[in-house]
C-alpha cells in the first residue's frame, strides 16, 4: 500500500470519462480552445476575480520556472523558505535561469512577514548592494512541504509588506485544495485571488492526469506570458487536455470533495499516531502527516507500506510523511492505523 506521494494513481474515474467522451473532437491547439477559455471562466469566477488571466501548464516545476524567470531581471532573485519546492526538489531549476533562490530559516515550512521585511532591510541597508542579488519575488507555497498551512492574519500581513516593498508575492498551490479544505483553515480562492499577485491551483496532486492552473492578478505580469510558458517548455500542444480536466474539477464541487476526503483519510493516520503516543515533525492538518516514530516500528511498517523518509531524530527515531490521495480508500488507511497501534 503506498502512502509515499499523492500521485501515485492516474486521474479521477469522471475526468477520465469526460476525456474519453471528448477524445474525437478536433479543437485548436496550445490552450486556445473553447475548453480552456470555458475552464478559465469557471476559475475566475471561482476566484472571483474577472480581471485575471489564467494559464494551464503541464506540472509545478514549469510553472514555477515559468512564473519566476517572467517576474524576476537578471539581478533579481526569490525570497523562500529553506524548506521551500524551488530550494529543495526542482533541481536549480530557478538557478538554472539565472536567479538566486534567497532562503530564510522555517521550523514549519513558512516564511512570515518580518522575515520578509528583514531580508528587504538587510538588502537595501547595505552600501555595496549592487554586488548582491535583489531580492523581488516572495515564493510560498500553501500548504507548505511540511503541511502546514497559512492563516488569513499571516498572508495578510505578508501580501501588506510585500505590496509596501514593492515585491511580488507568488504562491505555489500545488496541493491548494487541501488547505483550502483543511480543519481550522480560514482562506479560500478569492482571498489568494486578492492578496497574491500570482498563484496557481495544482491539478496533478488533487485528482487530475496531470496540470495546473496559474493564476495571475498583477496587470503587471500579464503582458506576453504566453511567450514565457513555450520559451520554459510548458505550452502543452494538445491544451485541450488541461481545460477538460480542469472544467471537470470546477464545474461542481469535485476539486473540493477530493480534498475533504483525502484529509479525512490522513487524519485517520495522525489519530492513530497521536493515540499511539508518537510526536509529529510539525503540526500538519492537510493530506501530508509526518510522524516521529522508532525505526525499528518503521522497518516492520515497510514491509507492508511504502512511505517518504523525511529526516533522523535522534539514533533510533525517524520523522516519515504518510500522504494520501483522492483515490485512498478508507479500508486501507485504517489497517494501517491498526498496524501503527499495534506497532
Amino acid at each position: 500500500m503506498r502512502f509515499n506521494c499523492d500521485y501515485s494513481e492516474g486521474a479521477h474515474p469522471r475526468i477520465l470519462n469526460k476525456l474519453i467522451e471528448t477524445n474525437l473532437e478536433q479543437t485548436v491547439g496550445y490552450g486556445d480552445d473553447d475548453y480552456c477559455r470555458q475552464a478559465a471562466e469557471l476559475i475566475k469566477a471561482r476566484c472571483r476575480a474577472p480581471e485575471a488571466d489564467v494559464h494551464f501548464l503541464v506540472g509545478g516545476t514549469q510553472t514555477n520556472l515559468a512564473v519566476i524567470s517572467a517576474c524576476l531581471r537578471p539581478h533579481q532573485g526569490a525570497v523562500t523558505a529553506d524548506t521551500g519546492h524551488i530550494n529543495t526538489h526542482e533541481t536549480g531549476a530557478i538557478e538554472a535561469t539565472g536567479h538566486k533562490v534567497l532562503t530564510v530559516a522555517s521550523a514549519d515550512g513558512k516564511i512570515t512577514a518580518a522575515q520578509v521585511q528583514e531580508v528587504y532591510d538587510a538588502h537595501y541597508g547595505d552600501d555595496s548592494r549592487e554586488h548582491t542579488v535583489q531580492p523581488k519575488l516572495v515564493y510560498i507555497s500553501n500548504p507548505t512541504e511540511v503541511g502546514t498551512i497559512y492563516t488569513r492574519e499571516e498572508l495578510t500581513e505578508l501580501s501588506r509588506i510585500c505590496r509596501k516593498n514593492g515585491l511580488i508575492l507568488y504562491m505555489d498551490g500545488a496541493r491548494l485544495g487541501y488547505a483550502i479544505c483543511a480543519e481550522g483553515s480560514d482562506l479560500d480562492l478569492p482571498a489568494f485571488a486578492e492578496l497574491c499577485d500570482v498563484f496557481y491551483i495544482g491539478g496533478t496532486k488533487t485528482g487530475a492526469l496531470f496540470g495546473e492552473a496559474l493564476v495571475i492578478t498583477d496587470n503587471a505580469l500579464k503582458q506576453d506570458f504566453r511567450y514565457i510558458i513555450k520559451q520554459k517548455g510548458g505550452l502543452l500542444a494538445k491544451g485541450r487536455l488541461l481545460g477538460l480536466q480542469f472544467i471537470t474539477l470546477f464545474e461542481d464541487d469535485l476539486y473540493f470533495d477530493i480534498a475533504r476526503h483525502t484529509n479525512e483519510m490522513a487524519g485517520i493516520i495522525k489519530e492513530a499516531c497521536i493515540k499511539k503516543g508518537y510526536r509529529f515533525l510539525t503540526e500538519s492538518v492537510t493530506n501530508q502527516q509526518f510522524p516521529i516514530m522508532p525505526d525499528r516500528v518503521l522497518n516492520k511498517l515497510k514491509e507492508k507500506y511504502e512511505y517518504s523518509f523525511w529526516q533522523k531524530i535522534g539514533h533510533a527515531h525517524s520523522a516519515v510523511r504518510f500522504c494520501t490521495s483522492w483515490a485512498t480508500e478508507q479500508k486501507d488507511v485504517e489497517q494501517l492505523a491498526e498496524d501503527i497501534l499495534n506497532s
